[in-house]
Order: structure tokens, then C-alpha cells, then sequence
């Protein structure tokens, strides 16, 4: 039974443990697993008859499945004793195409709990669960090498484990340690290939446990554990010609980021560029008013917020003075821009024109001529915003 991803024939090699990624190349790795989404989550489940999932195991194992699987899982059934998947021993359970993508619906919850072998088999004995740890931490990382090589992105991965065999022991699993290692088993050897490869991998993959004791029907213990697996790979660095080195990480990560790099300066800048907007938004404008026509009269000073306006002609406080009894229009500014709007019942002029239509003021200082009586009233206006 090979480890292969046979759906993916460009990625079709077996993974063997590589060096670990530095620490940059970790945190790329997370991030593109984070932006793309989806984890790989395997339920191994020991199916000899000491364990016999009982009505809290059960249970346990259901709310795992309907509250911790998130849509864009993909989710592999790994059942074990003294061999790999003891029901269908041809089959390889841990390929792509033998995983339940989930996608967050009813139906395939439906379609795991259906799959799952909720009952122990009475003709199964000897648990090698040094081979199934064997067997599941490579066939993941094999998994996320597939990726690789074909620059998908990676996925974190757990496994659920369901037995009462002792999880991550050391190489060399002896009776006093597990009873029910197959006597003819080489992971009871710690100097055996198996043994060697299956300590090379727990010390490769970042790797988290937690678990929870559950006791039988017959008040036997097993244990519910989950291992977590952060979305990582196998670094292997090769001489290329030239005096250089070519890698697989690298590259990996780059091409993988580079569109969402790409994007979030695109947002970054649009957002920097509104949030800009929206504090000049909230800047008062000032306009300093000299009276030309009247060196007696003070300057005056006068203020404007966004959708604000200021008469001209009015006796108000925060309005432009101007001879006449009447308004003669409106600076009324819209965001940033700046509108003179006449009111038609005395004239107003701007760069020697009447003004009888809403204009845009395009300049920080411009005049106004208010004429009152034949005689022209000049005002000079000042803009800061």
C-alpha cells in the first residue's frame, strides 16, 4: 500500500523526511494555508475489540465531526489493528481521492458518520500502532508534498486517534510498553528501517497532542487524542550547476503569495487612500476675507465643514459681508471641492463674469465682486484647507 497522490500523476514520487523549513519559510506556509483555507483531518480508529466504541466515544467522535469541521475540509477515515484498513486491505484510505470533501452541509456529515466503523471487530487483535502512526504522518506529509509540487497550498492537518494503544513512544515498542504489537512486527525493533522512519517523521512534523480519557462499557480506558499538524513540507536542497543550489520551499512560497501580495498593496493602498479621504473630510476648511473695496472693514475669517455652506450677503455670524439687503449666494462645499452657487437676486461676480449658474471654485485664492449701487465691492478670499 503506497502513500502516493495518484490523482496527481506530476506528484506521484514518495515523500521520505527532508530538512526542516526556516523560520520565514514557516510563516509564508502558514500564511498561504491561512488565505487558501481547508485542512486535512483524519479519523484513525483502532478497531480491535478493546477499544469498542461505546455511547461516549460515540458521541464524542459525532460532536467532532458536526461542530469542528469547517467547510473546505477534506476529511480521510484511517481504520487500523494489526494492519492498515484491516476491512479493505487493498485499498489505500489516505490518497485524495479516497477523502469526503466538506463543505459545511447536512449531507456530508451524513456521508462521514456513514463511513465510520463505529463498531470493533471481534476477530481483530494486536494493535501495531507504530505502524499506523507510521503509515498516517507520512501518507500527510505526502499529501502536502503533492501540494507542493504542484503549487497548491498547503493545508494543516489533524489526526483524531481512537485507541488504548500509547501514542508517540519511543522506536522499539516493547511489551511492557504495548502488549499487543504484533510479535512479528519490525517496529518492536528500534534499529529497524520502520522503527527509524517512523521516529524520523515525528521528529520532522511540528506535531501537538492533546487528549481525553474515555472508559468503556467494561470500564476499560482508550484514549481520544488529537494531534495537530501545522501546514508544512520537506525541504530538500540540491547542487545545480553554476556553484548554485537549487530548493523547493522558496520558490514555492513565492509563487504561492505573490497574487494575494499582489492584492493586499492593491487594498492597502485603495484603503489608505480612503481613509485620507475621510480624515480631509472632517478638516474644517478656513477662508480669510480681505475687503478690498473697504480698508476700514477687518478681515474676516470663517470656517467650512463637508456639505456646509456660507451666504454671502447675510448679517449672520458665520456669513461674508457684502453691501445689500439680500443674499446674493452660497460657497458651498461638497467633500473636497468648493462651489459658489448665486441666488439670482443680486449679482455676483467671479473672474469678471456674473455667475448664474453653480460653478466650482478650482483655486485656494480667488476674488468675488459683490456690486452694489454702481459702485463694484471687491473681495479677496484666502482657502486653507
Amino acid at each position: 500500500m503506497t502513500n502516493n497522490c495518484t490523482t496527481m500523476p506530476s506528484a506521484s514520487f514518495a515523500i521520505a523526511p527532508g530538512k526542516s523549513v526556516k523560520s520565514w519559510q514557516q510563516l509564508g506556509l502558514n500564511l498561504a494555508s491561512r488565505i487558501y483555507g481547508g485542512r486535512d483531518v483524519v479519523m484513525a480508529i483502532d478497531l480491535t475489540e478493546s477499544v469498542g466504541l461505546n455511547a461516549e466515544g460515540r458521541l464524542r467522535l459525532t460532536q467532532i465531526i458536526e461542530d469542528s469541521l469547517q467547510s473546505g475540509d477534506t476529511v480521510y477515515v484511517v481504520p487500523f489493528a494489526s494492519q492498515i484498513n484491516p476491512l479493505q486491505p487493498d485499498i489505500n484510505p489516505l490518497t485524495q481521492q479516497r477523502g469526503i470533501k466538506f463543505k459545511g452541509k447536512p449531507a456530508d456529515i451524513e456521508q462521514i458518520l456513514n463511513i465510520l466503523p463505529f463498531e470493533s471487530q471481534i476477530n481483530l487483535s494486536n494493535t501495531d500502532i507504530q505502524n499506523a502512526e507510521l503509515f498516517t504522518y507520512r501518507g500527510l506529509a505526502q499529501l502536502n508534498q503533492c501540494r507542493l509540487a504542484d503549487n497548491t497550498a498547503l493545508k494543516p492537518q489533524s489526526i483524531v486517534w481512537l485507541t488504548d494503544a500509547p501514542l508517540l513512544t519511543q522506536p522499539g515498542i516493547d511489551s511492557a510498553t504495548w502488549i499487543e504489537t504484533p510479535a512479528n512486527s519490525s517496529f518492536r525493533r528500534a534499529e529497524s528501517s520502520a522503527s527509524q522512519e517512523r521516529q524520523s517523521w515525528l521528529d520532522a512534523l511540528p506535531i501537538k497532542e492533546r487528549s481525553q480519557t474515555i472508559t468503556t462499557d467494561n470500564n476499560r480506558t482508550y484514549q481520544l487524542s488529537v494531534v495537530d499538524i501545522a501546514p508544512t513540507v520537506q525541504e530538500f536542497c540540491t547542487p545545480a550547476p553554476g556553484g548554485k543550489e537549487t530548493c523547493l520551499v522558496t520558490p514555492y512560497v513565492v509563487k504561492l503569495l505573490l497574487f494575494p501580495t499582489l492584492i493586499g498593496i492593491i487594498l492597502l493602498g485603495i484603503g489608505g487612500f480612503w481613509l485620507k479621504y475621510l480624515i480631509s473630510l472632517n478638516k474644517r476648511w478656513k477662508l480669510k476675507i480681505t475687503f478690498e473695496s473697504d480698508g476700514d472693514k477687518e478681515e474676516q475669517v470663517c470656517y467650512l465643514k463637508h456639505k456646509q455652506k456660507i451666504a454671502i450677503g447675510d448679517d449672520s455670524l458665520n456669513a461674508i459681508f457684502c453691501p445689500g439687503d439680500e443674499v446674493r449666494g452660497y460657497l458651498q462645499r461638497k467633500g473636497n471641492r468648493l462651489y459658489l452657487t448665486p441666488s439670482k437676486s443680486l449679482p455676483v461676480f467671479y473672474r469678471e463674469q456674473e455667475v448664474k449658474k453653480d460653478i466650482a471654485i478650482e483655486r485656494n485664492s480667488f476674488r468675488l465682486n459683490c456690486p452694489f449701487k454702481d459702485q463694484n465691492f471687491d473681495l479677496a478670499i484666502k482657502l486653507t484647507k
